[in-house]
């Protein structure tokens, strides 16, 4: 019998032969193996303490069970009656002889408190610090990029903190809202922290911020936070978020989010300058001192034409030196062109809807974060810390296969759920039950392609990977 933190696989009786079970997610059952030799979910076994009655399933188990139901690409819990319970091999290889019932599981949720989402926090916190590329982050080779963003989640009116507030495309709605941040260069969530509907950037940054630190361990560290970007939206650009940010060390660049002000402060550019990849849009330097900061910082203003004729104005807030906008710039920008420097500064705020923006697209697609809506405040946000584990399992898993598959490289978290994992095909376990040989369908393109990468992972757990010939 081998004891799992998951649950207990029982042995199979003597002279019982290997068994083979097919499984519609053949792929998703190889890194389950992973996972679990990591023990990526362990801190959250050992230290969130669900006050719940165990009656087949611990509250740890059905936590467990619906997390893999996110990786099976469920955008409810319901789900896990066909995604889950009905794949009884992909069960075995993440360490389960069976499944709640998602009933059971929507109990769990419910049974948590605020003292469990704490716990949960702390623990999300141990597995990105032990897993995750962005904590391992190399500062003294090259500047670390936060990016920050809020989303509107929309819900009941009977759900706790659901209140009017801005929820794109959807007046009068009330929800909550999400508040992210992101390690860009690697697409890892650092945290995302749920609030009332009516709160926006400005009012979450400072505790975004602060919850940041204490994942990626920035309190005490002022050399670190000297060599961290953070970029954020005109949201997050009031003169007391920026002055904060800039008091604790950070390179920031944001948008002055007083569109008064921003008017006013264009009046003193000298020369706009046409932006050649859109057209339409000009910039300039801002020649008035930014003598309201703490430390110094560039502000550049940004044009473009309204269709009532009248010119919108934005200004750009800098703290980067132009030796860190050059490491940041798009490579198309020739340094030799008077005008680059400007641009590039411009540019590197565009980027931001490669970064957050698509973090956060990707999940309503492929996790649906918009989806799954509990009443209770504290259930949510355990469902949150959910969806944050299955965004970043889901990356690392690419970067654990991507060496030998690199057209793995550009998927996002959508194409991984949806395509990569759903590959199928036997899984055979031998007589302690433990997944032995993995065999891919040869008709599916990805299968062929992964196949090798796939068994490569999988060697020190001495699973086999093959294309099933019969």
């Amino acid at each position: 019998m081998k004891i799992s933190l998951y649950g207990t696989t029982a042995s199979n009786p003597p002279g019982v032969r290997e068994a083979a079970a097919f499984s519609p997610r053949a792929i998703l059952a190889g890194i389950g193996m992973k996972i679990r030799e990591l023990n990526v979910f362990e801190p959250i076994a050992s230290q969130v303490k669900i006050a719940q009655k165990t009656v087949k399933y611990t509250p740890i188990q059905k936590l467990w069970d619906g997390f893999i139901n996110l990786l099976c690409g469920a955008h409810g819990m319901v789900e896990v009656e066909q995604r889950l319970r009905n794949d009884p091999g992909l069960q075995q290889a993440f360490g389960q002889q069976g499944c709640a019932e998602q009933s059971v599981i929507q109990q769990t949720l419910d049974a948590c408190d605020a003292n469990n989402v704490e716990q949960m926090h702390q623990a999300m916190d141990a597995i990105y610090r032990q897993h995750s590329q962005g904590y391992g982050h190399d500062y003294t080779a090259q500047l670390q990029l936060l990016d920050m963003d809020m989303s509107g989640q929309p819900c009941g009116p009977k759900a706790a903190f659901a209140s009017k507030g801005y929820f794109a495309g959807e007046r009068n709605r009330r929800g909550r809202q999400l508040g992210r941040v992101t390690a860009s260069r690697y697409g890892e969530i650092v945290v995302d922290r749920l609030f009332d509907g009516k709160t926006q950037l400005f009012g979450a940054l400072q505790p975004l911020m602060i919850a940041a630190e204490t994942t990626l361990q920035l309190q005490n560290d002022a050399v670190k936070r000297s060599q961290t970007v953070v970029r954020i939206d005109r949201g997050g650009g009031s003169l007391d978020d920026v002055n904060w940010l800039l008091q604790r060390g950070y390179r920031v660049h944001t948008k002055d989010c007083s569109a008064a002000r921003s008017k006013q402060l264009a009046e003193s550019v000298t020369q706009w300058v046409d932006d050649p990849q859109h057209p339409g849009r000009q910039v300039g330097w801002i020649q008035q001192p930014p003598t309201e900061y703490v430390s110094f910082v560039r502000r550049i203003a940004v044009r473009c034409r309204k269709n009532n004729g009248q010119w919108g104005i934005g200004v750009l807030i800098s703290a980067l030196s132009e030796q860190q906008v050059w490491q940041l710039s798009p490579s198309r920008l020739n340094p030799s062109d008077p005008h680059a420097l400007l641009f590039a500064y411009v540019y590197f705020y565009d980027q931001r809807g490669g970064g957050v923006e698509t973090s956060l697209k990707q999940d309503k697609q492929g996790l649906g974060i918009t989806k799954r809506n509990k009443k209770r405040f504290e259930a949510q946000q355990m469902l949150v810390q959910l969806g944050v584990l299955a965004h970043n399992v889901t990356l690392w898993a690419k970067q654990w296969l991507l060496p030998l598959a690199p057209k793995l490289r550009p998927l996002g978290v959508l194409r991984l759920l949806r395509d990569v994992f759903t590959t199928s095909g036997q899984l055979v376990f031998d007589p302690l039950g433990e997944l032995v040989e993995i065999r891919l369908n040869p008709v599916d393109s990805w299968a062929k392609l992964l196949a090798e990468s796939l068994a490569a992972l999988l060697k020190p757990d001495h699973v086999a990977v093959n294309l099933d010939k019969t």
